[in-house]
């Protein structure tokens, strides 16, 4: 297929800049990809198109303050994206990009103040480059006081204190702070709403994946057959399968929250017809055609045109009502992307 079918116009003045005021305030819309009848409403609304015994399957990443800002001894200043942790020379490294990536030297030293340093040791053909810190210790005392967090590049301000909880969602936990890109469906939800889901006797079931810088790649091909998605760290836990096996095998309905929640559960094996658990790195590129093995609903945001995600909803949904549904949106003054409005397609 071809990628201009996945396109659609966005006015500047629809992309989110900031979150709504409160996490449920965000508008929801909703697409029976069925009957292809839209509605709308508020994101709490989403409550009622639960039913008990049913499952909410959520990721409980969190997103790692991975942008930093150095200056090398001439003055000159540097700016470090932290892809991720990796093993090599004895560890305490990371991969990342640099920019400006020309001037920064291999074996090169930067500074983040007087006596907080990290060294460049490797520079990669690819564009990026190894850096080192001192210990374990000092890496996580730099990021915790002098890391940002990573807005995407759309939302055309730098980060601001109320980011560092308003781009976390609720379910995201501290010892799985990996990611660097909120699952941004995740950021709606309150525990407000979170008490009412379960009331009803709906179960939360939280799984991971580590969202990787590549969830901003660009599709850069005509034919989207072409296109590939790099991998990201995921899991779901023996726990985890194991309730939503039950929820399944009772006739009750899998909610996915986000397409980050998609791609993991639609990577797991089905082994007489029970999900595996796993932990490892996916790279599932959904795209229309696929057969979907696990997920009944699906809650997100509105994407970017003739990306993957849209790709991916599109292959949920049906390309023609999403790009309906999408241009609806932009008329009717929906909010898009990270910090966006919210769709439920059921």
């Amino acid at each position: 297929m071809d990628l201009s079918l996945f396109n659609y116009e966005l006015p500047d003045g629809r992309i989110a800049y900031y979150p709504a005021r409160q996490r449920d305030l965000s508008r929801l819309m909703v697409l029976d990809r069925n009957s292809g009848q839209i509605s709308h409403g508020k994101f709490p609304d989403v409550v009622d198109y639960m039913q008990p015994g049913d499952g909410l399957v959520v990721n409980d990443t969190r997103v790692l303050k991975a942008r930093l800002y150095a200056r090398r001894l001439t003055g000159g200043k540097v700016e470090i994206f932290l892809l991720e942790e990796i093993n090599y020379e004895g560890g305490n490294c990371w991969q990342v990009l640099t920019h400006p990536t020309r001037r920064v030297k291999e074996g090169e030293e930067l500074f983040l103040d007087e006596t907080s340093t990290l060294e460049v040791v490797k520079k990669l053909p690819t564009g990026k480059s190894i850096i080192k810190f001192k210990s374990k210790t000092e890496a996580a005392r730099i990021i915790a006081k002098y890391g940002h967090i990573p807005l995407p590049i759309y939302i055309h301000r730098p980060d601001e204190k109320k980011d560092e909880t308003r781009y976390q969602t609720i379910f995201s936990r501290v010892t799985k702070t990996r990611a660097v890109a909120a699952p941004t469906a995740g950021l709606h939800f309150t525990n407000r709403t979170i008490g009412r889901i379960k009331k009803k006797g709906v179960e939360i079931i939280p799984i991971t994946l580590h969202v990787g810088y590549g969830t901003f790649k660009t599709v850069k091909v005509d034919n989207i057959d072409e296109h590939s998605v790099d991998p990201e760290y995921a899991e779901i836990s023996k726990g985890a399968a194991s309730r939503i096996n039950k929820i399944r095998e009772a006739g009750g309905k899998i909610f996915a929250v986000g397409t980050t929640s998609v791609r993991t559960l639609e990577s797991a094996s089905i082994i007489d017809g029970k999900v595996q658990p796993f932990s490892d790195y996916v790279d599932l590129y959904i795209k229309p055609g696929h057969e979907f093995k696990l997920v009944d609903h699906l809650i997100t945001n509105f994407h970017l045109p003739r990306s993957s995600l849209m790709i991916l909803v599109s292959a949920f949904a049906g390309r023609e009502k999403i790009i309906e549904a999408y241009n609806m949106a932009v008329d009717d003054g929906y909010r898009f992307y990270s910090y966006g409005d919210c769709m439920l397609i059921l």
